[in-house]
């Protein structure tokens, strides 16, 4: 299968799960540290190197000075700090709690925190009266017999998991004696998607009680520059102006410290009005649509986000439940978000809406264009479904693809649209078929593999399990939509997500120096999502990480060539302090992990899934992950007691399903766990330089200030003169209206006058093509492609290749572009870069054509005159004044003129020094050999045809 599933991050996070306790009761370990009762020991456990450590890492280096404050509770949590480092996407977070029992009696004592579901416990610690608890994970069944075992013996506590909404509550509880203090510490580690354009933490603060040292730091560090941070206050209007962003260029800190006081309720309360999120979104900048590879510690990690791209059209049809179960809060929230989604479609997409119970209905039985007055008719349709009855969710699945397929039968979906069916349901099938795997059996053969189904779980008890399964065979992914919880907004949040997809049929290519690559080849790529993938090194000595990406746009077929140095990343990540060392390496086990879990909800047997858990255990045993196949020992090697921190359990699924993805059905062994790589096809590799414009090839040009060197294939003679026209202005040089082609280019100037004169230059280059609606700008900064209403954007920073109909732009990173046109033109332009604190010049482009471009009679231009050649006859050939420079007599379109014989520079293989051309010089900006005055040429702008040749 070309193409594997499309990997887009969202939210297992948001299934709702039930509780687990691993242990019946709490052990009582107020004996701990009690010489009466303590069996005497020789040392430290063993482990306690370990905790050492990771206590240096979440500490700050200087020292707290104690707070004074007293609080009247029987408990004083001390300190409660949360400091979380991100690293390119990689956050790991690391809770930490230190509680004082003031009684002289035993008093309960609970560490409870709250994480992401999508994030991985990779420790926790316990310190009680100086009697360490360190975790280790183990395979799950290997942990929970230890754990047995230290219970039979009476000397195990529980840890209680348990998951709601998009988080997950983490909870240890301790017997601590009278006097003592009891320290906590929970680390997680999570990959932060880029949803609607941003990578959103959430860390929730709930205390419980006033703190001593209450304190939430986050340090951010991205290689590619953070283009926008924002901490929103989400504690309540007390809170204002206690949340503190210090940003640079690439890192960025976000505080927040409240003092005693600040954190009460009242002046005089005692509790504590803190309960709520700290929320921090950003956003960082991208110069290459190829995408940033950042390689440290031999992995890599490339992060692909390309914008400036038109939407694909879109041929959607929504599946929405109206079962009795629907009535309700469920259906008005669900006719709420349809209302939003609708009116969010383009006039160039196609839908129709099926609603069904025990029976299928359809607003409209095939597709129709997204119209205003459709789009009006459909929310009509929507608002006046009255739910009742069974659920047959085969039928109407069916019936959705049927409308898709009949619809591409007969030439109705645009080749480059995306076609893909959303359901929406709150409950399991009723009527019609209702065995499970029948109706996936049903969908997964009548489904093309270009296109993908979505599904919406609206409720606790919907079977998210058989959605989710659904989703990910069909190239979607599951949502769960949590029931009076503004369901509406959920759903369009959903929506937003997919609604501007930008690139179909991704395929990324690394070589042969990586192995282990994670999932490289995708269906779709949504706009404001990401696409990351993972890798390692094979050989350390390798210099320079290359990379190729092929993708569909809506009018492109576009390649990018990514090239990046495999050194400089750890010289950067040496010099900051608040990083992670080997953020790569977590970060591919991290993401191939979690493809791996998705993997193994579609195993088809029993054999393929426990070869799966086996590739999963291998992974989370060696990065320490808690994953439903692993589980976490907390233990004390002095007091041989134990703590056990297991995955929760989903109600419906018996364990936590994988990370939702989109795209193609993978292979039973997905290409990403195998160890070879895909090379890219041989017709991908792109030429340095077109063919039709190779060195050997005589081209007319025009270069530097600007001088022209008009090649006359006829006489074999290169022909030069030199214009000076002002800064701003637009010289035409190709107007051909039968063609349709009009080529101009827009002069610029130098920073400053050298010997009375200021030396100008082409900045930016017009190609129009008004038979194709195409036009091409191309800058010193970029090149734009622009197709009617829609825009392509090209940077010089990366090689690339677009394919658009019958134009193909190659673009040579920061050295040329080559524009061909159909199989009879083609232009090169040249960047020339200087150095920017040059006190004089500034950046220009060089032009290049051959004279077999395929114009018409009626070409004209600066040098589309030239195109049929005029007679030149030179001679009286002799001496002139310089004697390297000889002068002749030239007779050309009635007129006798003076030539010099002199030297001018090609720049297609040396745009440094360029490469020398003989040619007769014509003086006084070409007059006598172009037509009239070289202000004749001047047009209104870079889209203009020459109205007076």
């Amino acid at each position: 299968m070309k193409h594997l599933i499309l990997f887009i991050w969202l939210l297992l996070m948001s299934e709702i799960q039930s509780l687990e306790i691993i242990a019946g009761d709490f052990a009582d370990v107020s004996h701990i540290g009690n010489p009466a009762s303590d069996e005497k020991t020789d040392g430290p456990p063993a482990n306690i190197n370990r905790y050492e450590r990771r206590q240096k890492r979440s500490d700050d280096s200087s020292t707290e000075k104690e707070v004074e404050d007293h609080v009247d509770e029987q408990l004083t949590i001390h300190s409660y700090k949360v400091k979380s480092i991100i690293t390119s996407r990689l956050a790991e977070t690391v809770f930490s709690t230190k509680v004082v029992n003031k009684e002289s009696s035993a008093q309960n004592v609970a560490f409870n925190v709250q994480i992401p579901q999508g994030a991985f416990i990779s420790n926790f610690t316990m310190t009680v009266n100086d009697i360490t608890f360190v975790g280790s994970v183990h395979e799950k069944n290997v942990a929970r017999n230890l754990y047995a075992q230290a219970r039979a013996q009476g000397k195990a506590a529980g840890i209680i998991r348990t998951s709601a909404h998009e988080m997950e509550s983490f909870k240890a509880e301790v017997n601590v004696p009278g006097g003592s203090k009891v320290s906590f510490e929970l680390y997680c580690q999570e990959l932060l998607q880029r949803r609607l354009g941003l990578y959103e933490q959430i860390i929730i603060l709930h205390p419980g009680n006033l703190v001593k040292q209450l304190q939430v730091d986050v340090y951010i560090f991205e290689p590619q520059g953070i283009s926008r941070i924002e901490a929103p206050n989400m504690l309540g209007a007390q809170f204002d102006g206690l949340i503190h962003i210090t940003k640079g260029e690439n890192k960025a800190h976000i505080s927040f410290k409240p003092t005693l006081d600040q954190q009460r309720k009242c002046p005089n309360c005692s509790d504590s009005a803190i309960d709520g999120s700290i929320v921090v979104r950003y956003d960082v900048k991208r110069e290459l649509n190829g995408g940033n590879i950042q390689i440290s510690n031999g992995y890599f990690a490339h992060f692909f986000a390309p914008s400036n791209l038109p939407p694909l059209p879109k041929n959607i049809v929504f599946v929405i439940d109206v079962s009795g179960s629907m009535w309700g809060i469920k259906m008005k929230q669900t006719v709420e978000a349809m209302a939003t989604i609708l009116a969010d479609l383009r006039p160039e997409d196609q839908f129709t809406i099926i609603d069904f119970n025990h029976n299928i209905r359809f607003w409209n039985d095939h597709l129709v264009s997204a119209t205003p007055s459709q789009v009006e008719d459909a929310k009509k349709y929507i608002g006046n479904i009255q739910p009742s009855g069974g659920t047959n969710i085969n039928e109407a699945i069916l019936s959705a693809i049927y409308i898709l397929l009949e619809a591409n039968n007969l030439g109705l979906l645009d080749p480059r649209s995306v076609s893909f069916i959303i359901m929406v349901s709150d409950g399991d099938p009723t009527v019609g078929e209702i065995k499970l795997s029948n109706i996936q059996r049903n969908i997964r053969k009548q489904m093309r593999e270009d296109f993908s189904l979505f599904c919406l779980g609206i409720g606790f008890d919907v079977d998210y399990d058989f959605l989710e399964r659904l989703a990910l065979e069909n190239r979607g992914l599951a949502r769960r939509i949590h029931a009076n919880v503004n369901a509406s907004s959920q759903l369009t949040d959903f929506y937003e997500e997919v609604a501007t997809p930008l690139l179909r049929n991704i395929d990324i290519h690394y070589g042969e120096d990586v192995t282990d690559v994670t999932q490289d080849s995708f269906d779709k790529y949504f706009s404001g999502s990401e696409l990351i993938i993972a890798g390692r090194l094979k050989n350390a000595k390798t210099s320079t990480l290359q990379c190729l990406v092929t993708a569909s746009s809506a009018n492109d077929d576009l390649m990018f060539q990514v090239d990046s140095p495999t050194d400089e990343l750890d010289k950067i990540l040496a010099k900051q302090k608040y990083v992670l060392p080997g953020f790569t390496k977590q970060l591919w086990a991290y993401l191939t992990i979690n493809q791996l879990l998705a993997e193994r909800v579609l195993a088809q047997s029993a054999l393929q899934k426990k070869n799966i858990t086996s590739r999963i255990l291998g992974l989370a045993l060696v990065h320490q992950f808690v994953t439903p196949v692993t589980a976490m020992l907390v233990e004390s090697e002095e007091t041989g007691q134990r703590l056990l921190a297991d995955s929760p359990k989903s109600t419906r699924n018996g364990c936590c399903p994988g990370t939702p993805i989109i795209g193609r059905k993978p292979s039973v062994i997905p290409s990403w766990a195998e160890k070879s790589t895909p090379q890219p096809p041989q017709q991908l590799i792109r030429p340095e330089m077109d063919s039709k414009l190779g060195l050997k090839v005589p081209v007319t040009s025009v270069e530097n200030d600007p001088h022209f060197i008009i090649y006359l294939p006829k006489s074999k003679q290169n022909i030069c003169f030199n214009i000076n026209p002002q800064p701003g202005k637009i010289l035409n040089l190709v107007s051909d209206p039968i063609k349709g082609v009009a080529i101009n280019g827009k002069i610029i100037g130098g920073k400053k006058t050298q010997n009375k004169k200021l030396n100008t230059y082409f900045g930016t280059i017009g190609l129009h093509f008004t038979n194709l609606n195409l036009s091409f700008e191309v800058s010193t900064e970029n090149i734009r492609l622009k197709d009617g209403k829609h825009k392509t954007l090209l940077w010089w920073s990366e090689s690339s290749i677009l394919t658009h109909a019958s134009a193909v732009v190659s673009v040579n990173k920061n050295t040329n572009v080559t524009i061909t046109v159909g199989e009879d033109m083609v232009f090169l332009i040249l960047l020339h870069r200087v150095w920017k604190n040059h006190p004089t010049n500034v950046d220009f482009l060089g032009f290049y054509a051959p004279p077999t471009n395929n114009f018409s009679t009626n070409v004209h231009g600066l040098i589309g005159q030239f195109i049929h050649e005029p007679e030149v006859n030179v001679y009286n050939i002799h001496q002139g004044l310089d004697p390297h420079k000889p002068q002749a007599t030239m007779e050309v379109k009635g007129h006798k003129i003076t030539v010099t014989r002199g030297l001018q520079k090609d720049y297609r293989t040396d745009t440094v020094n360029g490469t020398n051309v003989q040619c007769w010089f014509i003086h006084n900006s070409g007059k006598g050999f172009i037509d009239g005055h070289f202000k004749d040429y001047l047009v209104p702008h870079l889209y203009s045809f020459l109205e007076h040749p």
